[in-house]
């Protein structure tokens, strides 16, 4: 089982930076055992894949919209996961969510492949 608690959210303006960190508490499994990703949810959209990597972190894959601005990386000694955020615009507006799962292949989009959700960190951007 994991616990997941998002922190670096905030308020930017266009073209502005942030980092999003995910912080786990693993009971059972190891941290490197979890498929991690990254999603968000604009109001009234549905659940949105935008990053998620492999158990040991050589393996990432991106949404679209968001290759060459986002950058998502795990410390797996630290039991974070963390999404470097650039070049941000109006549409990268919405809560981010980490998530997590061991089973299967770590490069799933579906957000029914993750078992373990946190809170959610509020992205804004504003023009």
């Amino acid at each position: 089982q994991v616990q997941l608690v998002e922190s670096g959210g905030g308020s930017v303006q266009a073209v502005g930076s942030l980092r999003l960190s995910c912080a786990a508490s693993v009971s059972g499994y190891t941290y490197s055992s979890y498929c991690m990703g990254w999603f968000r949810q604009a109001p009234g959209k549905e659940h949105e894949a935008v990053a998620v990597i492999s158990r040991e972190g050589g393996a990432t894959y991106y949404t679209d919209s968001v290759k060459g601005r986002f950058t998502i990386s795990r410390d797996n000694a630290k039991n974070t996961l963390y999404l470097k955020m650039s070049s941000l615009n109006h549409e990268d507006t919405a809560m981010y969510y980490c998530a997590a799962d061991t089973r299967g292949f770590c490069g799933s989009f579906r957000p029914s492949s993750y078992t373990y959700w946190g809170q959610g960190t509020q992205v804004t951007v504003s023009s």
